[in-house]
């Protein structure tokens, strides 16, 4: 291991002037492998940096100051790689479009690489690096992939391979002054607290009535609660307005509102940005407001706080779900992923969280302790 970096950097690559980066899922994944790619911006300086990601990672980055890639290629539904019904000859369309950009490098930053690995191959890239499980086709450099590494740590050490060393360890974005400024008008002029109570998985979630319990206790104390979501998480906002108008005074139901299904994402970036402090489950748009620089209340699963918590406690507090076995049929959580076949079952992994645990972490960081 040298000075600053993960694992044991190899060396770079020569004569490097195109860079694809393999990275599907959520916003939050993306999140998670921003440092890995300016760690590949640092390592490549004059190289042109292409990103192999989603839509919404699309919509995040285009035109963002200081995005780490120069652009952003959608990739097709594939298995294991992007959900939705997939194309075999679009997929092999994609897959001849980006050969013929020929890439000098290939970094794997999506999973264990049974899927991941060989569509990266299909591109056609001289140089390939990134995760691999016992099973996946390998690469020309490879760690092993484990499900309890930090995200962050995981695809730094894969940019390692390619001997780009960390520049930062903290994810970092910048909200531009027009998404701030609507997300300021939006929010108000005192102090405000934005819920995002939606998680992709049920069973991260906390429930929605102690996020009313939460919301209602801050609004009677003059502070501007805002949740936010998509259009699937409408019905969480609603019961969380109900419940919290129904503690409140008529007066102060103001203070209580949701916008979920209404933002888009530049008008989510501009919200989480302008709030005092975010208040969500392990979620894509808590990782955004860290990357933003606002304080953070994470409620995490112990198990996925090994992956995703934020590394410092100034600015990001956490509380943790201990379950290990699931409430309904006692299946053994904590194996994941391929380790173990997932039960059918979705009751909230984070109801031993208490709402006063919660409510004193998001008033200690309004009072900027």
């Amino acid at each position: 291991m040298t000075p600053h970096s993960i694992g044991r950097p190899a060396g770079r690559f020569e004569d490097v002037e195109r860079i694809a980066v393999l990275r599907g899922g959520g916003l939050g994944d993306l999140v998670g492998a921003l440092p890995a790619l300016a760690a590949l911006r640092a390592a490549y300086p004059s190289a042109e940096l292409t990103l192999l990601g989603m839509p919404a990672h699309a919509a995040l980055l285009d035109g963002r100051p200081d995005s780490p890639v120069d652009e952003v290629v959608v990739l097709p539904p594939h298995p294991g790689v992007r959900d939705g019904e997939a194309d075999p000859d679009a997929v092999e369309a994609f897959c001849a479009a980006m050969r013929e950009r020929r890439f000098d490098l290939a970094v794997q930053a999506h999973g264990g690489g049974r899927n991941s690995n060989p569509f990266l191959l299909r591109l056609g890239a001289r140089h390939t690096v990134g995760t691999r499980t016992a099973d996946a086709v390998p690469l020309e450099r490879t760690i092993p992939y484990r499900y309890y590494q930090h995200e962050v740590h995981r695809w730094l050490e894969v940019a390692g391979l390619a001997g780009a060393l960390p520049t930062d360890l903290e994810p970092s974005l910048t909200a531009t002054d027009q998404e701030r400024a609507a997300g300021r008008a939006l929010l108000g002029e005192g102090p405000a607290v934005v819920l995002h109570p939606s998680a992709t998985d049920p069973r991260r979630r906390w429930p929605a009535q102690r996020f009313g319990v939460v919301a209602a206790a801050l609004a009677e104390h003059g502070v501007a609660v805002l949740v936010v979501g998509d259009a699937s998480d409408a019905p969480i906002a609603r019961e969380i307005e109900r419940a919290a108008h129904t503690a409140l005074p008529a007066a102060h139901h103001d203070r209580v509102r949701s916008l979920a299904g209404v933002l888009d994402l530049r008008g989510l970036v501009g919200v989480l940005a302008a709030a005092d402090v975010v208040l969500a489950n392990d979620s894509g748009p808590r990782h955004i407001a860290q990357a933003l620089g606002t304080a953070t209340v994470g409620l995490f699963w112990f198990g996925n706080a090994v992956n995703a918590a934020p590394f410092a406690r100034g600015s990001h507090r956490i509380l943790l779900g201990w379950t290990t076995r699931c409430p309904i049929c006692g299946a053994d959580v904590t194996q994941v992923g391929w380790t173990a076949e997932r039960c059918p079952h979705d009751p909230s992994f984070l109801t031993d969280i208490r709402p006063e645990a919660v409510l004193g972490e998001v008033r200690a960081l309004l009072a900027g302790e």
